[in-house]
């Protein structure tokens, strides 16, 4: 277990549940990417490596199933079948942004968009959840990669401190000639939450999005996918709290200025 200076006894909580636990403490709010890479530097699995938020739930079969999908040739990531504590299925499963894809979800919004694989990076298609097959990048709350593809691709990206780090992983895995597979044998329970409650968190996601997709293309194709990312923040300040402002606010100024993440040991990071 990683600890990134928490503060609520969490801890010392796993150290008196688990005895043989290891621990690993940061020092400070380093982000998650920093995170899983300490993790990573203390493992010693020689197989793979399992990258677990800490508000996720393990299904009885999950780890044997995701190291399963990863005994497939060429894959290096796997990702299992994830709900709500209620039993939602996640759609948890994502094609690559494109202009165009944005521009479904600004417009038609993600319920509908979600339903066209051209206007949406969402998979929202059930049947897709149904059976193992490979995909473009899965949502990083559970993901198994195999101790080659770690080893091949590299650290993950601290520059993101949290939000795309999971996606520029997967991109870069799949650059490298790994595949990612989903495998619904593989179960998992995820809480989450934070990000649709919090306007420095929706910030820092917005911004990262669009900073993922200019590493990978030019000024102007960049230009439009901010501006549709934009649109999607204009049309929706009137409703969600006030986390579509702060990311409108976000998009519009420099990519690589700080958000101040709040929480104990707070970091300003890109």
């Amino acid at each position: 277990m990683v600890d990134n200076a928490s503060g609520d006894g969490s801890a010392d909580l796993a150290r008196h549940l688990r005895p043989d636990a290891k621990i690993v403490k940061t020092g400070e709010n380093c982000g998650y990417a920093a995170g899983v890479n300490a993790g990573i530097a203390t493992s010693t699995g020689r197989r793979a490596v399992l990258v677990c938020n800490p508000d996720v739930r393990l299904g009885h079969s999950a780890i044997p199933s995701l190291l399963a999908a990863l005994a497939r040739p060429g894959a290096g990531i796997s990702a299992p079948r994830t709900t709500r504590p209620d039993g939602q299925l996640v759609y948890s499963l994502r094609r690559d942004a494109t202009v165009r894809r944005v521009l479904g979800e600004a417009v038609l919004g993600g319920t509908r968009a979600c339903r066209v694989a051209s206007l949406s990076q969402v998979v929202g298609d059930r049947r897709e959840y149904e059976s193992s097959h490979p995909v473009a990048w899965a949502a990083g709350s559970v993901l198994m990669c195999s101790r080659a593809c770690l080893d091949a691709v590299g650290p993950w990206d601290e520059s993101f401190f949290m939000y795309a780090e999971e996606v520029d992983f997967q991109m870069r895995a799949r650059e490298h000639g790994f595949s990612v597979w989903y495998t619904p044998d593989a179960t998992a329970v995820h809480v989450g939450g934070d990000l649709h409650r919090s306007r420095q968190l929706w910030a820092l996601q917005m911004r990262n999005r669009v900073r993922l997709f200019a590493r990978r293309h030019n000024r102007l194709h960049t230009a439009g996918f901010r501006a549709a990312c934009v649109l999607n923040e204009v049309i929706r300040i009137p409703v969600g709290g006030g986390i579509h402002r702060a990311g409108l606010q976000a998009l519009l100024g420099p990519l690589d200025e700080g958000i101040e993440i709040e929480g104990p040991s707070a970091a300003i990071r890109p």
